[in-house]
């Protein structure tokens, strides 16, 4: 029987990694960069707070007197150094070189993808373990901590107040980065390096360190999200091609949220409701039933494309110069 009191949490937990991803994706496209390889940064977010969190662990004597502010601190800045090492790569590529954005995040996606793989059975075969993954349940236990009082307050902190750090934190760089990006005048000056280059150059805005900052900070961003994903969400537990389409999924959310940041807080929660909904709706043993409904969250996203499109409204439409290279001697 369908409970909302077990599918909103695991409908949450499912929607922190598209949250992370989206919202790095949307201050990435706000600069007019189109970084199609964030499921790649995702993966060596991901690999990156494993390979700290795991060279930590081994280094104690004893892993459950690990020290709750090192076990922490080492994943994350080993994640955000890994991602922001992409976000310079693919800024190198598309900026200096002007390589084409399109093909360089799909090269990156391939390489991130590869690179998790890589050094994640490199550390399956150190621990020599029978089952080819990682545990890191130590350090998950202070990913997965909740809140003091979650526990006392009846459904609802089961439903809202259930949650490591990172999901909160998720929610507050999601409505940040939306404050950020219409109220401030970095904000204003950032969605003019994405809608007109030329003229934002012309204003005395430095074009290319603005690309360079969104792209490498929405790399930094989504890469905390394939930390999440298995600090939290997987129990401190890596497999190799084990996040699936979520890196997709959270570009697709772009589209979804026609590039707001505030919107991706609830969008989020409906496609990682939408992700898991097969398990919650009964199809007996009929697979090609469950496939189906797996094809929701991007049938969602089809049809909103397809109806911002035929509004037109200037607010609804992606910045102008998106996946544009900018050459100063054309201005």
């Amino acid at each position: 029987m369908f409970s909302l009191v077990s599918f909103i949490p695991r409908a949450v937990a499912q929607s922190i990694p598209l949250l992370l991803g989206s919202t790095g994706e949307i201050i990435t496209e706000k600069s007019g960069n189109l970084n199609l390889g964030i499921p790649g940064v995702m993966y060596v977010g991901g690999i990156c707070g494993v390979i700290g969190s795991f060279l930590y662990e081994r280094s104690l004597s004893d892993p459950s007197q690990i020290n709750a502010f090192l076990g922490i601190a080492i994943p994350v800045a080993c994640c955000l150094l890994g991602s922001l090492l992409m976000g310079l790569l693919y800024c190198f590529l598309t900026v200096n070189l002007r390589a084409n954005q399109n093909v360089t995040g799909l090269a990156m996606t391939t390489f991130g993808v590869g690179f998790g793989n890589f050094f994640g059975g490199s550390l399956i075969k150190l621990t020599g373990a029978d089952v080819p993954t990682i545990s890191l349940g130590t350090t998950s236990q202070l990913f997965r901590t909740t809140l003091p009082f979650a526990g006392s307050t009846g459904a609802f902190g089961k439903m809202f107040l259930s949650f490591g750090f990172l999901a909160y934190l998720a929610i507050a760089i999601a409505l940040v980065s939306s404050y950020v990006l219409n109220r401030t005048r970095i904000g204003l000056q950032l969605r003019a390096v994405g809608e007109d280059p030329a003229t934002a150059d012309a204003a005395g805005i430095n074009i290319t360190r603005y690309k360079y900052i969104a792209t490498c900070l929405g790399c930094m961003i989504a890469g905390l999200g394939g930390l999440y994903y298995v600090m939290d969400y997987a129990n401190g537990i890596w497999s190799n091609d084990a996040f699936g389409d979520r890196g997709w999924l959270a570009i697709a959310l772009v589209i979804f949220t026609i590039w707001r940041p505030s919107v991706s807080v609830p969008a989020s929660i409906l496609f990682g409701g939408l992700y898991i909904l097969y398990l919650y709706i009964p199809t007996g043993k009929n697979l090609a039933v469950k496939e189906l409904y797996k094809m929701l969250p991007y049938i969602v996203t089809i049809v909103v494309l397809i109806i911002t499109s035929m509004r037109s409204k200037r607010e609804n439409q992606p910045p102008e110069h998106l996946g544009l290279p900018y050459f100063r001697e054309d201005r």
